[in-house]
């Protein structure tokens, strides 16, 4: 398997699930490998932090299929992990929980919900708990740096454990058919735009972690932009605009942050930067030019403004002196996102015009194939009907008796008219591959029973050596070739006393060949002539990379005569 699909396998593999563990696991590498380097206790001590997150991720994972056995594993994890910190001394560190990482809490948060969600009520109610007293017990009892107090992580963690039960129960109501939500739907479609998302929006959070309360407005302003770019797979325009009122709104709230608060470049909180980004792409991509250029200017006099307003009052990390190499990085990642856009523009137009003559080579193959159905059973049976009603009107005066058995035979005729009609379109109907139900089972038989209906008005001779496992299409285009044969020996063959049909297999090919004995007309045929028969029958025969020859024979009439190839290859 190329490694691009094995990378696409396991990105689905994931989930929206998996990937919120990895930006979570991520975010807490960002804090550990630098802690086991720096200069407080042993080097490396602080890796010993990694297990406990690796297995509790794990065990996270396992729920989405084993959720009853998964939580107690988690919690089994847990209080494992807490034992190990605590032995070895290593510096664990506060994110929503005390002593308890970003990615640890993410995966108990998603313990909680496929246990409430798929559980009995007894099983999910003691996995939830014990998973709780694992979590209390490595709050109080690790020894991590920057601990919150334990009222305060214990209204914080009830608060996730209330939200997170709802949630799971709403999930467990929803078993039962429920309405479409289009806030549903769009998570579903877009959980690895949602995924990545988070990466950006997790490291934000903890500046508001490490900082205060004054940095829940810019957090705020960061998860609107998150969002307004999933919205931007829907409504592009409309989230560019949106997304340049939050950026407007962001200036405000970076005055009230704290200075140390993560900005991308110094000026702009990351999340928004990606999130403007993601917008860019996808209104070059889908958007009239004349209008998505609109909604980019006014992103880009926002960028602008509040990375002015950052500089000048000197929240961020660059200062006036700064303001060209912010310009030149602001146009820089404008233009790749624009290139991108136009990229995917080009890649959906190229393949919309695949499509378009993908569909049009089927509806055309359909019509055809309809169009020589059609021809096939309306011109053998109409004309069959023709010429016996010529035949009655001309003997009606002489011998009335003979006349009444030929008008039985027009009725009859017209019966099978009526039934070859019928099945043709509920084939048609069915959906299925067209006309499979016209499909000969036995060629012998079926060449036989339409020589001797004899709708053409003459004589006919059969000579049939055939074998009973022909293919299906081998053989089903040959009964039509000798029904089509037939149905222009009625209509021109003028003063034909007999006809031959031979059907046999010879070199690994089926020879047919339908002579008779008439000359041809100069008036116009019983019926009319639609001009399309031969061509039909050259259709057939092609599309089996087969032989067809057509014209006088030397001792006068005409002879069809068409060799299909009946070898697997063919």
């Amino acid at each position: 398997m190329p490694f691009s699909d094995r990378v696409t396998s396991a990105w689905r593999w994931l989930g929206l699930e998996g990937v919120l563990l990895l930006a979570a696991f991520l975010c807490d590498l960002a804090v550990v490998l630098p802690a086991s380097v720096d200069s407080l206790g042993p080097r490396g001590r602080d890796l010993l932090l990694l297990p406990g997150m690796v297995a509790l991720g794990a065990c996270a994972l396992w729920a989405r299929t084993r959720p009853a056995v998964a939580v107690f594993a988690g919690a089994a994890t847990l209080f494992a992990s807490t034992f190990l910190i605590r032995a070895t001394d290593a510096a664990a560190y506060t994110t929503l929980l005390s002593n308890v990482s970003l990615s640890e809490t993410v995966a108990g948060l998603e313990l909680v919900f496929f246990c409430v969600r798929r559980v009995r009520w007894a099983e999910s109610i003691i996995g939830t708990a014990t998973l709780v007293l694992a979590t209390l017990f490595a709050t109080a009892y690790r020894n991590g740096s920057g601990s919150r107090g334990l009222s305060e992580t214990m209204l914080l963690g009830m608060v996730l454990l209330v939200a997170v039960v709802l949630t799971g129960l709403q999930f467990r109501r929803g078993q039962a058919p429920r309405k479409e939500s289009a806030v549903r739907d769009l998570v579903r479609e877009q959980w690895p735009l949602i995924g990545a998302l988070s990466l950006p929006v997790f490291l934000e959070l903890y500046q508001l972690l490490d900082s205060n309360i004054r940095a829940l407005p810019a957090l705020t302003c960061s998860l609107a932009a998150a969002a307004t770019a999933v919205y931007a797979t829907r409504r592009p325009l409309r989230a560019g605009l949106l997304l340049a009122g939050i950026i407007f709104a962001t200036s405000a709230a970076l005055w009230i942050a704290p200075r140390q608060y993560l900005l991308g470049y110094g000026a702009l909180p990351f999340t928004e930067i990606v999130a403007g980004i993601i917008v860019v792409v996808l209104l070059v991509r889908s958007v009239e030019p004349k209008r998505a250029w609109g909604a980019i200017a006014l992103m880009s006099a926002a960028v602008a403004f509040t990375t002015l307003t950052t500089v000048v009052s000197g929240r961020g990390r660059a200062d006036m002196s700064d303001l060209r190499d912010l310009v030149i990085a602001a146009v820089l990642v404008l233009g790749i996102a624009v290139a991108a856009g136009l990229y995917f523009r080009a890649r959906d137009s190229e393949r919309r015009k695949v499509v378009e003559a993908a569909v049009a080579d089927a509806q055309n193959s359909e019509r055809m194939a309809l169009a020589r159905e059609l021809h096939d059973l309306v011109a053998h049976h109409v004309t069959g009907i023709i010429v016996q009603a010529q035949a009655a009107k001309v003997i009606a005066d002489q011998n009335p008796k003979v006349a009444l058995e030929v008008i039985e035979r027009i009725e009859a005729a017209g019966t099978e008219a009526m039934t070859a009609m019928r099945r043709l379109v509920g084939s048609m109907r069915a959906g299925g591959e067209a006309v499979t139900d016209q499909a000969t089972m036995d060629l012998d038989a079926d060449l036989r029973r339409l020589v001797e209906a004899g709708h053409h008005g003459v004589p006919t001779e059969a000579d049939v050596r055939v074998p009973a496992d022909l293919p299906q299409e081998v053989a089903r285009s040959a009964l039509r070739l000798v029904q089509e044969s037939l149905t222009n020996i009625g209509k021109h063959a003028a003063g034909a006393t007999r006809a031959c049909v031979l059907a046999e297999v010879r070199d690994g090919e089926l020879h047919i060949r339908v002579a008779d004995d008439g000359h041809q007309v100069v008036t116009r045929p019983a019926g009319g002539s639609g001009g399309y028969g031969l061509v039909g029958m050259r259709e057939r025969v092609e599309l089996l990379h087969g032989r067809l020859a057509a014209g006088p024979a030397p001792d006068g009439g005409w002879v069809v005569e068409a060799w299909l190839p009946v070898e697997e290859e063919a």
